[in-house]
């Protein structure tokens, strides 16, 4: 018996007078203390499912079609209160956006009481400890957002999903904020829960090696339509369509020779597109589309594995040979040098200062790729805010392009300005939601009196380079999608090419298409104009593709750090080989 089953579920939306299906056709079935994964692009239609399930879909959009039960009821036509009445009791969700789902002028102990309290719960306080217990957090009740790292706020919003024993918990992007380490743990968790309280996760992804890991099926989605579906394991080892073909290419590995990586052309539709598009929607970017791939909608068709084309025997055909671009040679000029630079935050209400980096020393030469891997708290980002000056240091120096920029002195800022730029982790709060899309990946340009007939040809040359289409120039952030708002994040920052560009999770919110685009972006710009790269990042596979070099951090000390390739092939400090063993996915992902 199925958990939650959708029948030829239809959501369509308005553009221009013509409805446009956003969901077309979406049929699925999830049991009890099954995992089902969501697999797709950013806009493939993965989160409006969530959404419909409790009718919160955007304005202008509407279920037309189609059926979609929970334990045999019809969220479609429930009223609202016995609606209301499952979901947080029946049904939980985990947001894809940790830092902006929590409320930031409210303590985590009140938002957990709330919650609580809503499900009926008498001593909350001791509920929401035992909750932040089972996703290996302290006592935070009395924190707020703001003084959480991203991968400890998603671990509240974990506890709290899972604080009501629902039977069914909708997983958007859970583990987008978590380092190796603790998604590791957390997958572990959230397969304990599930088959200690039999709950069903629909888990919506872009990690190709966490679907594999996770999910018993795997259901793919492009533009809307499921266009292949089946076991997990045997999707992923054997994928039937072109589209979950080219994800996999898209997806660098852990080992092996470094190969490059499949850019898909242009973009996903979007709904204005799908409004004028017949046949398949993939055909436009499909390698094996034939003429009649766009004028006949090919059928989801084979027993448990199954494919929407006709094409299934030239898969084999798609593939990448060439090796991944070698890395420039640098000039061996030192752009940034760092000595004995450590941080220590001020306790307060009584509690012990804290030591957020100690004693760190490194430097960049022009034009050299750096990683710095570890797990959340233990000092990335205050290195990065440090090194871009948003933080006081507490002791060492810190020199870019020859210049002392430690001190809080007007020389050093504008210094800062002219040479490095800092994408920040979360695009939500980073992006002014009053300003559009052009206006902001074109702030450096106005801040130095550049026209706006300037900056508008330099929109869109940014947003042509980042596989965005131009029509999202005239948007507000409110109505892009996460990987979108993300990559609008990493353009303003590339706006005047820096010679220093500090990367603060730079893909974490990025499907494995626009990840494979955005690495070639940043390969071909550091071919045309040199520029050094500090990244920070939990995904060992992007650091290995890109970076010659790679600090581990732990606790606010750099533990090993070396060339890239040897330190992965070869790890000397425990730490470094337990996040090595923590990478997700089988060998065929790996």
């Amino acid at each position: 018996m199925s958990l939650l089953r959708a029948e030829g579920l239809c959501v369509t939306a308005h553009i221009g007078g013509v409805k446009v299906a956003a969901l077309d056709g979406l049929s699925l079935a999830l049991a009890p203390g099954k995992v089902l994964g969501l697999v797709g692009e950013s806009g493939a239609g993965k989160s409006m499912l969530g959404r419909a399930m409790a009718q919160l879909l955007p304005p202008g959009f509407a279920v037309s079609a189609g059926t979609l039960e929970f334990a045999g009821q019809d969220l479609v036509a429930m009223a609202p209160d016995k609606r209301r009445a499952l979901l947080g009791r029946q049904i939980g969700f985990i947001p894809q956006e940790p830092l902006s789902a929590l409320n930031p002028v409210r303590s985590i102990g009140s938002q957990f009481a709330e919650h609580l309290r809503r499900l009926g719960v008498a001593d909350w306080r001791a509920a929401a400890l035992a909750a932040l217990d089972t996703v290996q957090l302290p006592d935070l009740l009395d924190r707020f957002a703001h003084q959480l790292s991203g991968g400890m706020c998603q671990r509240v919003l974990i506890a709290m999903a899972f604080a009501s024993k629902p039977a069914l918990v909708v997983a958007d992007e859970p583990t987008t904020a978590l380092d190796v380490t603790i998604q590791a743990r957390i997958v572990a968790l959230m397969r304990d829960l599930q088959i200690a309280q039999n709950t069903a996760v629909l888990f919506i992804t872009h990690d190709l090696r966490l679907a594999a890991q996770v999910c018993d099926e795997i259901a793919v989605l492009y533009a809307g339509r499921v266009v292949e579906h089946g076991p997990a394991d045997v999707v992923l080892a054997q994928p039937l369509h072109p589209y979950t073909k080219c994800l996999l290419l898209a997806a660098p590995a852990m080992s092996g020779p470094r190969q490059a990586l499949y850019a898909l052309p242009d973009q996903m539709p979007g709904l204005r597109a799908l409004a004028e598009m017949t046949g398949c929607r993939f055909a436009p970017r499909c390698p094996l589309a034939r003429d009649a791939c766009r004028k006949e909608v090919p059928a989801l068709a084979g027993g448990a594995h199954k494919a929407a084309c006709p094409h299934i025997a030239e898969i084999g055909k798609i593939a990448v040979s060439e090796l991944a671009p070698a890395a420039v040679a640098t000039t061996g000029e030192t752009l940034v040098s760092v000595r004995g630079l450590g941080k220590t935050f001020r306790g307060r209400f009584g509690r012990k200062p804290t030591v957020a980096v100690h004693d760190v020393s490194f430097s960049i030469a022009a034009g050299e790729f750096v990683g710095v891997v570890g797990e959340s708290g233990s000092g990335k980002s205050t290195l990065a805010r440090l090194l871009m000056g948003l933080e006081h240091k507490t002791t060492g120096d810190i020199h870019l392009a020859g210049q002392d920029v430690g001190r809080w002195e007007a020389a050093a800022r504008r210094l800062r300005l002219r040479t490095a730029q800092m994408v920040f982790q979360d695009p939500q709060s980073a992006l002014n939601p009053r300003r559009r899309v052009g206006a902001i990946v074109t702030q450096a340009l106005e801040a130095v009196g550049i026209g706006l007939a300037e900056r508008r040809v330099r929109a869109a040359e940014i947003l042509a380079d980042l596989g965005m289409p131009q029509e999202l120039a005239d948007r507000a952030p409110s109505q892009l999608s996460g990987g979108q708002r993300q990559r609008v994040n990493i353009g303003r920052a590339l706006c005047l090419v820096p010679k220093l560009l500090v990367a603060d999770e730079i893909v974490s919110g990025l499907d494995v298409s626009v990840q494979a685009q955005l690495l070639g972006l940043l390969a071909r710009l550091r071919t045309e104009h040199g520029f050094a790269l500090l990244l920070i990042s939990h995904d060992l596979a992007v650091v290995r593709y890109l970076c010659e070099r790679v600090m581990v951090m732990r606790n606010g000390r750099v533990v090993e750090a070396g060339r890239t390739d040897a330190v992965f092939a070869n790890p000397q400090h425990e730490y470094t080989r337990e996040l090595l063993a923590s990478v997700p996915g089988p060998a065929i992902l790996r």
